[in-house]
């Protein structure tokens, strides 16, 4: 039996690690990323800036916040806000006439990294 390599994408030269929403998201430019609903009503094609910068790669330097980097600044674009799939939510308790349906839709906001 041979053995097939998987091929991998190279990693990319020049990335940041941003957080919004409450994660943390390791970006590189032209990179589209599904996030949290962002604060306020964003619109498609409005531009979104991302000030809590952990680290940075350009070049091959490195520079590391403790725990922020300051001055540190990664822009985006909006493409599209809307809701995910729904996810029903169902209780239920046998023998007992307990039976409880709920559903939910999570807001999102897909954006593309523009600069880092």
């Amino acid at each position: 039996m041979a053995t097939e390599k998987k091929h991998r994408k190279p990693a990319p030269t020049e990335f940041a690690v941003i957080e919004t929403g409450g994660k943390q998201y390791l970006v590189s430019e032209g990179q589209t990323l599904m996030l949290e609903k962002l604060e306020g009503d964003p619109q498609a094609g409005s531009k979104v800036s991302f000030d809590k910068v952990f680290l940075t790669v350009k070049g091959g330097k490195t520079d590391v916040g403790a725990p922020l980097l300051k001055g540190a600044k990664v822009t985006g674009e909006v493409l599209a806000a809307g809701k995910g799939d729904k996810v029903v939510v169902i209780h239920y308790r046998a023998k007992s006439r307990y039976f409880r349906k709920n559903g939910h839709r999570q807001p999102f906001t897909k954006v593309k990294v523009t600069a880092i």
